[in-house]
């Protein structure tokens, strides 16, 4: 089993197209008042990380070039770099354009070599005609392929075989393990658990009572278990938009404008990949970066703009209660297939007649552009031409 993550991927995309930028510290984010998407290492060695407020990431780090994403670009090369991965293997699993697991059981007569050489070979590749490096971790299964690749980041190769895991893990802090982050390793650090090894003693059924379903995988990944095999199917979990504003905004009127666009663009998403969802997400973060999140489930899945703006915005009027927010998102979770979606309610006799308007307006759209035709609640007045 082999995880392979493309190092520093948006910031490594600049600076093969840029050769200016080779030996100076780049982030990649949105302006003064967006957020860190990521940082060369260069970068990084200043303290800059990933969804680091920007004011914070350039106190750290005041001669860093900051250059707005080209997510064109980023895709393009992400799918290069997933196209050789699927040369070697059918069983490649993305996890996000720039990493996945590929399983090489039984790739060695095939490529005459063993698992390690081929992927050196691809990393090698990678370099030459993408113009950008990757980490690889191998091992046993997925959770410690996660792990290995992490290791030496970057241009990084790690093996980490089944006799010594033991040994390995119970020395490391216990953000190694895949799937915690700031949040559960706070909670860690204040029960005391700080390695993994404090980890140990505890049983599944402790680990599951303090930290919920994350206590079961916690359980099973400090002892290197993981079951998982690779699935190249693997489905989205979700889909959503955000947006950072210039300036921090409480009216509730320009918070609903910016709702409204930003549920029609999470819904053109679920028309485009057939999906439906069914839950709705509202997310927001304050001015001082405290983050709100709130769900609703609608009658039943939806991909419908309209249906998507409509539960959301109860949701942030709730929160409209004269503070100042800097973002606002909306997404589409639990997602099902789109055969499932917007059926006929009985105790909604207008929903049929909804489904048509938008379904008139996505035809529109499909043939003349996203912005032949708007709604009235998007309209702000005729442009006025400048003399």
């Amino acid at each position: 089993m082999a995880h392979i993550d493309c190092d520093a991927f948006y910031a490594s995309v600049e600076k093969r197209d840029n050769p200016e930028l080779r030996d100076k510290p780049v982030i990649i984010g949105g302006g003064q008042r967006g957020v860190v998407s990521t940082a060369c290492y260069l970068a990084r060695l200043y303290g800059v990380r990933s969804a680091m407020p920007m004011f914070k990431a350039l106190q750290a780090c005041p001669k860093a070039i900051v250059v707005k994403p080209t997510m064109k670009k980023y895709k393009e090369a992400g799918l290069k770099v997933r196209s050789m991965m699927q040369e070697l293997t059918p069983l490649v699993e993305p996890l996000s354009i720039d990493e996945a697991f590929l399983d090489l059981s039984g790739t060695r007569r095939l490529h005459g070599h063993c698992p390690a050489i081929t992927l050196a070979k691809l990393i090698k590749k990678i370099e030459t005609e993408v113009g950008i490096t990757a980490s690889v971790g191998l091992s046993y299964n997925k959770s410690m392929a996660k792990i290995a690749s992490d290791l030496d980041k970057p241009r990084g190769f790690s093996v980490l075989g089944k006799s010594n895991t033991q040994d390995f893990l119970k020395e490391q802090p216990v953000r190694l393990i895949w799937g915690v982050g700031k949040s559960l390793e706070r909670s860690l650090h204040r029960d005391g658990l700080r390695q993994i090894k404090d980890l140990l003693p505890y049983s599944e059924e402790e680990l599951m009572k303090k930290y919920g379903i994350m206590g079961k995988r916690l359980y099973h990944f400090i002892r290197g278990e993981d079951g998982r095999s690779v699935n190249p199917t693997s489905p989205t979990k979700s889909i959503s938009n955000e947006t950072t504003f210039n300036q921090d905004i409480s009216d509730f009127k320009k918070l609903s404008d910016i709702l409204w666009s930003l549920s029609e663009s999470v819904s053109a998403s679920l028309k485009k990949k057939k999906y439906a969802a069914r839950t709705i997400n509202l997310k927001l973060k304050t001015g001082d970066f405290k983050q709100i999140s709130r769900s609703r489930k609608p009658f039943s899945p939806t991909q419908l703009a309209e249906e998507i703006y409509q539960i959301t915005l109860p949701l942030l009027k709730e929160q409209c209660n004269g503070q100042r927010f800097r973002l606002i998102g909306v997404g589409g979770s639990d997602l099902v297939s789109d055969e499932l979606a917007d059926p006929d309610d009985f105790l909604d006799p207008q929903k049929e007649k909804r489904k048509k308007i938008e379904s008139a307006l996505d035809a529109v759209r499909n043939k003349l552009g996203q912005e032949s035709i708007i709604k009235g609640r998007s309209y702000k007045g005729p442009v006025k031409k400048k003399e």
